[in-house]
């Protein structure tokens, strides 16, 4: 039994701190399990009443004779913790604390919220809370909560959405959204202040429930990132849909490392990157949610990366097939003899995908559902969008119309098939129950079958879980670039012949060793952004030209920097025949090492071409990286171009990633520029921060 099990399929609520006005927030948990259908037992608790809304109550948990499997616990903060050390003496198994006061008003109310968790953990209770909205089951009848949105008298229809939010309010809006949009609740969970239960162990427990299909998941925070990133793979791999909105700043915030790394890897980069490796699908908005779970839950089907457009109107056409490019779905232009039976069908629609059926078909209404039977006919899986004005306002003209549809659906009732048209909610639910959606706005219906796709995409793709990497500890300082780029080359990255000179003469015999041209650097470990003081001399290409760099590095650097500890000067080979790459580590303290890789230089920054994922990488992950950056198509010949090392890269990519994964001292990592040459890659300099603690 999964530990959350008895929170939604309990066989006995205690509600303590109940009361007999059902308007009061006290008295509503009793009148919703009552009315709502809950088939259990239900235990009102309250010393001053020996009745409630016609049950027996009772004047504390430990009094009622029979065993109590959850208790919902809605009293002023200051009774709270005798109501959890009742509980606890009672052998209840999971507590629900509707309760405010704690965590959320500041450090006193930290303490008491700790030393409530440490009574529930003694006795193995888990809880929910405090400073939570409740739960819901509307399947069994469960209403633990004292939400508004339920007040009205109506429960939520049960079907195979679940919703798990840290926000109540933020909750509750959504429960209300997805009500009116006639989808169907399974399981509902407000975390609250999450001193014990989180998002994250509520989207485990959706992950094996049979009763839901698409998990809808908000969160300001996260304190756990192993339990969330697993949580979200498994949803995935029990082919849940997971649909998560990540608001708010974190609450631990991100390392921010003196790199340009640590200024790209911002908490919010580091979200999508866990989101996308587990499946899940990121919303920006509550109507995005409820606009993806809507249609994986009416359509019932899954789709491909094609979409067949049919509209009575060139301009929504186009503004269609606009938005189909931006979701990354393909419109796919029509074959010849698929083209030829449309003109039969309708001999003055135009275009090749979007069709255009004109505002002529208004005389043949009949003929659009004519024209998506035959693109179905001939097209394998493609997604079928038929936009149709404004006839399903007037039930009794859209009638004939309508049962076509049905009948189409039921010809081809493993294809996706959606209608956007503003409709009466008669015709909307006429549709919906033969499983076609029916949305109001082009847009939102493109933008929704986009992520439905992806969310598929990502889950038929999910990244290989790798053992995990034996921890180290260093045993070498890395505070100089020398230094740095040493300990790379140990562990398999490639640098340039080089050596760190004290004086000019060592500056001379270490270029006539290494080859003019040279490259001349300023040697601190106290100077990371060398290039911003001036520090960097390059294509030096005589003894004289050296001797010159040699002295003006160091009056640079003491000029910038007077405090600074200089090394000397690094000499190094001077490469320019490739393309300049970043990789980089930013150490988040929720997630881990996470490994970001995008074109090099210093140009970085401004154009924030980067893509982030969790180490270690495999090289498939590692080449899925560098593909996501846009710059990457300089790697492969771009218009006539030299071709370069894709795999020496991609390579140097999983060595710098298994460093981040085996020794927690590092920070972070800047190995910029990476110049990867149409032979080999070549780290050039690397700045490497580790914990001072």
């Amino acid at each position: 039994m999964h530990d959350l099990d008895l929170l939604f399929n309990p066989g006995s609520v205690a509600v303590i701190g109940a009361s007999s006005d059902r308007n009061k927030l006290s008295g509503r948990t009793i009148h919703f399990l009552k009315t709502f259908g809950f088939k259990g037992k239900i235990f009102p608790v309250n010393p001053s009443a020996p009745e409630i809304q016609g049950l027996q109550a009772y004047p504390s948990v430990s009094a009622i004779p029979d065993a109590v499997d959850q208790a919902v616990i809605i009293v002023p903060a200051p009774r709270v913790e005798e109501a959890v050390r009742d509980c606890a003496k009672k052998g209840v198994k999971i507590l629900l604390v509707l309760s405010s006061g704690f965590g959320e008003i500041g450090p006193e109310g930290r303490v008491a919220q700790d030393r409530l968790l440490a009574i529930a953990r003694e006795a193995g209770m888990r809880m929910i809370g405090p400073n939570s909205l409740g739960a819901l089951s509307p399947s069994n009848g469960v209403f633990c909560t004292f939400s508004s949105s339920f007040a009205r008298g109506a429960a939520p229809a049960a079907g195979q959405v679940a919703f798990a939010t840290q926000s109540g309010a933020f909750g509750s809006c959504a429960y209300v959204m997805a009500d009116l949009r006639g989808i169907g609740m399974s399981r509902t969970l407000a975390t609250g202040n999450e001193a014990d239960v989180d998002v994250a162990l509520c989207i485990d427990y959706l992950a094996q429930d049979p009763n839901t299909k698409v998990i809808c998941a908000s969160l300001e925070s996260c304190k756990n990132g192993d339990r969330l990133r697993q949580a979200i793979r498994n949803a995935s791999k029990a082919g849940k849909a997971v649909v998560i909105m990540k608001v708010g700043a974190s609450e631990v915030g991100s390392v921010a490392a003196a790199t340009h790394t640590g200024s790209l890897a911002g908490d919010d980069r580091v979200y999508d990157s866990i989101f996308r490796e587990g499946g899940a699908w990121r919303a920006r908005s509550i109507e995005e949610m409820i606009d993806i779970a809507y249609l994986i839950v009416t359509s019932r089907v899954t789709v491909n990366d094609r979409v067949s457009l049919v509209t009575v109107s060139g301009g929504i056409g186009v503004l269609m097939a606009d938005d189909a490019a931006r979701y990354g779905l393909a419109l796919v232009p029509f074959a010849q003899p698929l083209l030829a039976e449309l003109a039969e069908i309708l001999p003055y629609g135009t275009g090749r995908n979007p069709y255009d059926t004109t505002a002529q078909v208004a005389t043949n209404p009949a003929a659009t559902v004519q024209v998506g039977d035959c693109i179905l006919r001939h097209t394998s899986g493609d997604a079928l969008l038929l936009y149709l004005a404004n006839n399903a306002l007037a039930p009794e003209v859209f009638k004939n119309t309508q049962a076509a549809l049905i009948d189409l659906k039921a010809k081809h009732p493993e294809r996706m098939i959606m209608v956007i048209m503003p409709s009466e909610a008669g015709v909307r639910r006429a549709l919906e129950q033969v499983g076609i959606p029916v949305f109001e706005d082009p847009t939102r219906a493109i933008a929704a079958l986009g992520a439905m796709r992806e969310i598929g995409r990502r889950a038929e793709s999910l990244r290989q879980q790798l053992p995990a990497l034996s921890r180290k500890k260093l045993s070498v300082s890395v505070a100089s670039e020398a230094q740095a780029k040493s300990f790379l080359q140990t562990h398999g990255v490639s640098i340039t012949r080089e050596e760190v000179c004290a004086s000019v003469d060592q500056a001379i015999a270490a270029a006539a060793s290494i080859g003019y041209p040279v490259v001349a650097k300023i040697a601190s470990p106290d100077i990371a952004h060398k290039t911003e003081i001036g520090g960097v001399i390059l294509n030096i290409q005589t003894e004289a030209a050296l001797r010159e760099a040699f002295a003006l590095l160091l009056k640079r650097a003491q000029a910038a920097s007077p405090q600074a500890r200089i090394d000397g000067v690094l000499v190094a080979t001077m490469l320019t025949q490739g393309v300049e790459t970043l990789i980089g580590v930013n150490r988040d303290p929720v997630f881990g090492p996470m490994v970001m890789f995008g074109m090099g230089g210093v140009m970085v920054e401004l154009y924030k071409d980067v893509a982030m994922a969790s180490a270690p990488l495999d090289r498939e992950s590692a080449a899925q990286l560098v593909a996501a950056v846009k710059g990457s198509v300089l790697l492969d010949g771009f218009r006539g171009g030299a071709r370069y090392d894709r795999e020496a890269l991609i390579s140097t990519l999983c060595s710098v990633s298994e460093l981040a994964a085996q020794y927690p001292e590092i920070v972070s990592m800047d190995v910029n520029p990476v110049l990867v040459m149409e032979t080999g890659a070549v780290a050039l300099d690397a700045v490497i921060e580790i914990s001072k603690a």
